[in-house]
């Protein structure tokens, strides 16, 4: 049996699947209970794909148009529940997949962040994730206390010391910590357990855990750097990566200037799984998948305002007040500066039309997206497709994204899987108990 080629995630949010479909069923009134999203995991992991990921914000947005009527309506930031209590309910639903919730550096505090990772991953034997977000909104700040976030590199360098305190942590108990000897009468053998004393110009923690030495000793590291900034704390922290630069040749030097800096941090470049936002289009032939793809990127009104009212919220900068059928004026932000600089780079990575004259913000927003390639075909066509994606770029594999609902994701996990595995692409099972071993196994 050939060596897989493609690593697969998915990236998702604990929030409602699509309502206004006719193929959301009871889902829409349910979704609150985990139940739908246990029935993806296990979807997921009947699949092989190496992980769900689930994001998270924590704010109700009111940027767009100065008021939180558009996302609330739309249901875009808000309704979404909490990613972390989700977790144990995927975990006992499955025995394989790779489960990564989200946290903020800027919210957490270290050490409780430490613990219930380490809980998690005993309760999901070792396949627990984390992703690790800085957070981009003032208005998820001012629910903590805060009257807004530090300046972005500062973030980052608050995360860079917030990791290093959480590991600090982590390590406090040697692996073979617990001796349970009866003779002695002795659970934890206390010579190895240790304080992390851990102090910085962020964050301090005396330690050590109260909590067991985790399965995999730390959780899986899943970052999205994007910026210079971004990119740099990846390199040295990351075992996956988020990536949505668009085009081949973007792609590539993204996985190059990665792979890079890790080398450059003393890390093995191969150990860091680079994946590439997709929303596959999926149809029984070439020509309607066409269809299908054309129809969802028609500049409708309210795809125009989603597009807009999303990129206010993670950039804080109100584009309900700009001239839509104008080119949008110099802008900048303390949060999402690669979402805000790939939305004013315009599609293709062009802010031009073809005559020359700059796309307004109307079209900029009709043509945004976060994927990095179009995948439109039947799933062999689509199989066909990703493996020329990976042999362009040099690997590591896709995260899918799109609709929420059972029939996109049975799309891709009934129709496209198997598509993929006819061409040796993906695994066929798992080889291993743990997150880790299973996205290192090649």
């Amino acid at each position: 049996m050939s060596t897989p080629r493609m690593h697969l995630g998915w990236f998702t949010s604990f929030r409602p699947p699509v309502w206004t479909s006719h193929w959301t069923g009871s889902d829409i009134d349910t979704w609150a209970d985990g139940r739908f999203h246990v029935d993806m995991a296990r979807a997921l992991e009947r699949a092989g794909f190496d992980y769900l990921m689930l994001e998270d914000s924590a704010m109700v947005s009111d940027i767009y148009g100065g008021t939180s009527e558009f996302d609330l309506a739309k249901a875009q930031y808000a309704p979404k529940h909490d990613p972390v209590a989700l977790v144990p309910m995927l975990a006992a639903a499955t025995s394989k997949l790779g489960i990564v919730a989200t946290m903020s550096t800027s919210f957490y505090p270290p050490y409780l962040l430490a613990r219930t990772v380490a809980t998690l991953d005993h309760m999901s034997h070792g396949r627990v994730g984390w992703n690790v977000v800085t957070s981009s909104e003032d208005r998820a700040a001012q629910n903590f206390g805060m009257d807004e976030l530090p300046p972005h590199d500062e973030r980052y360098e608050r995360a860079e010391e917030f990791v290093e305190t959480v590991n600090a942590l982590w390590d406090s108990w040697d692996s073979d910590a617990v001796v349970m000897d009866r003779e002695s009468n002795t659970y934890v053998d206390h010579t190895k357990v240790r304080d992390a004393d851990y102090v910085g110009k962020f964050h301090r923690s005396r330690g050590p855990l109260n909590t067991l030495p985790m399965p995999q000793g730390r959780p899986v590291i899943c970052q999205a750097g994007g910026s210079p900034r971004g990119r740099a704390f990846a390199a040295r922290n990351a075992d996956t990566i988020i990536c949505q630069a668009q085009g081949l040749e973007a792609m590539k030097a993204y996985r190059d200037d990665v792979r890079s800096k890790a080398a450059e941090a003393g890390r093995d470049p191969d150990s860091i799984k680079i994946l590439y936002i997709v929303s596959p289009v999926l149809a029984e032939t070439d020509s309607e998948a066409a269809e299908l793809d054309a129809r969802s990127r028609e500049a409708t009104d309210a795809r125009v305002h989603a597009a807009l009212a999303h990129i206010s919220a993670v950039t804080g900068n109100d584009l309900s007040t700009m001239d839509i059928d104008a080119p949008p004026p110099t802008l900048t932000t303390n949060g999402h500066r690669t979402t805000l600089a790939d939305f004013l780079a315009g599609s293709g990575g062009s802010k031009n039309n073809e005559d020359g004259s700059p796309k307004t913000l109307r079209q900029l927003a009709a043509t945004w997206s976060i994927t990095s390639v179009p995948l439109v075909g039947t799933p062999d066509t689509v199989a066909r497709q990703m493996e020329d994606v990976i042999d362009a770029v040099g690997g590591d594999g896709f995260l899918m994204t799109g609709r929420l609902g059972r029939r996109y994701y049975t799309e891709v996990t009934d129709g496209l899987i198997p598509a993929l595995r006819r061409r040796g692409l993906v695994r066929e099972g798992y080889s291993h108990e743990m997150f880790r071993d299973n996205l290192l196994d090649f």
